[in-house]
């Protein structure tokens, strides 16, 4: 009961928002009218049931004339039925899709703002693909949300609807109990009752073990996906290396993993479909064999018998709602627990952001400055020592240092994005632009790669193009419609040009460098310097390099060297 009790909670928590949001009434209405016509084909069920007995009592009593009649009657319902069916089909679908879109922006920026996104993947390992919660645990979970709650309300509702009629049709059994003679009303109902609880606790006991495994399948199936994404977004690495045997065997280990987690749903899904094959066979003929001796009797017609099984049937089958929807259950409940998971972790990782703030960024005009910065590694060893540094308008700032001793770990700091360490990053407001060491390139037009982070069409064809020669790619100037996965198509030196080319149309007057030329000869590289002096000769760059042609395009130099013990100190040169 404690593990239903906090199912539920978790299930609340994640249904609540939407129904209490802007769209509130809408969904209402709309679930209102999906709730109707589900009632609606209760109901129908209902004059089903009884044009049975009116039916088979004409086909017993050869009444051609009723015949013919219950004939149209039966077609009258069946149109009804569905369209009925059919809409309430339509419209749950509906509400699903408005459902998803609405809870898959609130995940976005659940994730996304205060770039909470970063500090998981820094902190939070246990919290394992992020794209596959959005994408395909969010689609789930609306999905069995509605058709779960709506199916379990069609089964209570089912339920009371015909257990008055097995109650009525059923009659009294008189047995003999300790040499009384006991009657029992409605004894259908209670034959009924005894068989659906039995059912549905032998069902949890063979599948309870569901949930946990289609959790941890959902969970590989998504880390066997990345890796091929992965070894297709580093194609070229892999090629280089020759790491394919290498690769085969880690992508085989993953779907091995897979392929596990599947032979044990198998074999526990195998396990709860016999017996839930078995329930419902037995299910067929068992009313029939109860209210037999009733027939024979002659104290029913074959239309009352034919009712009673059917009403039988439908009070069994709402009965064992829980039996035949046990499998969806276990992977709806897998589904909640990774959503909320996901949430627990974005919510403790903007909680940490605001209990251990750790650098402060403070955004205003003026000079860069550094007040008692102290840098650490997630787990929370020192990297850098506290140091003071006041960068004015206009100056080139070269930042130089061994590898590993933290220089792009400042560069994120000054960026605002490092959470870990104490200390204040004073930089301006606007016109900042960092530019990493590889640059993000999206899966678009070459427009949208040389225009980011602006929209595309902020920029000129033109001004564009121009950027785009500047920067030594003349063969791509003439490609700006061009839709590519530029990161593949494009070369590590090409990227950083493309990088340059967006800092000459972004015009910064602030401009970070974390080895943006790392991928470039050094005549490309001093070719770049030299642009941005040119076309920028106001602005204020600081880079962080390591070779020694770069202390030519810059006046004042940072140099960080490691202490014994391996953290390190800034010297101001």
């Amino acid at each position: 009961m404690r593990i239903i009790a906090a199912f539920l909670r978790d299930l609340w928590a994640l249904t609540r928002p939407y129904w209490f949001s802007e769209e509130r009434w809408s969904a209402r209405a709309l679930l209102a009218v999906i709730v109707s016509f589900n009632l609606g084909l209760v109901y129908l069920e209902v004059l089903f049931n009884r044009w049975q007995n009116h039916f088979y009592n004409s086909l017993q009593n050869r009444d051609i004339n009723a015949f013919y009649e219950l004939l149209l009657y039966f077609s009258f319902l069946a149109a009804v039925f569905i369209a009925v069916s059919v809409y309430q089909s339509y419209l749950n679908q509906m509400l699903q899709i408005r459902w998803r879109r609405w809870l898959t922006e609130k995940y976005f920026v659940a994730w996304i703002a205060n770039r909470t996104y970063y500090r998981m993947q820094l902190t939070d390992g246990g919290t394992d693909n992020p794209d596959q919660r959005i994408a395909d645990d969010l689609a789930m979970f609306v999905d069995r949300t509605l058709n779960l709650s709506l199916g379990f309300l069609s089964a209570v509702v089912t339920l009371f609807s015909f257990l008055a009629i097995l109650w009525a049709l059923s009659g009294a059994l008189e047995v003999t109990f300790a040499g009384a003679a006991v009657r029992v009303e409605g004894y259908m109902v209670w034959v009924a009752l005894v068989y659906a609880i039995f059912g549905t606790w032998l069902a949890h006991v063979i599948g309870r073990p569901l949930a946990r495994l289609n959790f941890n399948q959902q969970r590989l199936e998504a880390n066997f996906r990345f890796s091929l994404v992965r070894f297709r977004e580093n194609a070229e690495s892999i090629a280089i290396y020759r790491g394919e045997a290498d690769e085969i065997r880690s992508l085989r280990r993953r779907f091995l993993d897979v392929v596990g987690n599947w032979w044990a749903i198998m074999l526990r899904q195998k396990k709860l479909n016999w017996f839930r094959t078995g329930y419902s066979q037995v299910a067929i003929i068992f009313p029939y064999l109860v209210a037999a001796p009733r027939y024979f009797s002659g104290q029913i017609q074959l239309g009352g018998l034919m009712q009673t099984a059917s009403a039988f049937g439908q009070v069994q089958g709402a009965l064992s709602w829980f039996i035949t929807a046990y499998a969806q259950l276990a992977d709806w409940k897998a589904t909640v627990d990774r959503l909320t998971g996901f949430l627990a972790a974005t919510e403790r990782a903007r909680v940490a952001s605001g209990d251990h703030p750790g650098i402060i960024t403070d955004i205003k005009d003026g000079a860069v400055r550094v007040e008692q910065l102290r840098l650490d590694l997630p787990d929370g060893a020192p990297l850098l020592a506290p140091f003071n540094a006041s960068i004015s308008e206009g100056e080139k700032v070269l930042v130089t240092g061994p590898s590993g001793s933290g220089k792009s770990t400042l560069f994120r700091a000054l960026a605002g994005i490092w959470p870990f360490g104490v200390g204040t990053v004073r930089r301006p407001a606007s016109r900042v632009l960092f530019l990493p060491q590889k640059p993000y390139l999206t899966v678009g037009t070459l427009r949208e790669q040389v225009s980011y982070p602006a929209a595309p069409g902020t920029f000129d064809d033109a001004s564009c193009r121009a950027a785009l020669m500047d920067c030594g790619l003349p063969h791509l100037a003439d490609r700006l419609d061009e839709e590519q996965h530029w990161a593949q198509r494009l070369s590590g030196g090409e990227q950083q040009r493309i990088a340059f080319a967006r800092a000459l149309l972004h015009r910064p007057q602030w401009l970070f460098l974390d080895e943006a030329t790392s991928s470039l000869d050094e005549a490309s590289e001093t070719r770049m310097h030299r642009l941005l002096q040119e076309c920028m000769p106001h602005a204020t760059v600081i880079s962080i390099g390591h070779r020694p042609s770069l202390a030519a395009f810059h006046e004042r130099r940072m140099r960080i060297e490691r202490e014994p013990g391996g953290v390190g100190r800034v010297v101001l040169a």
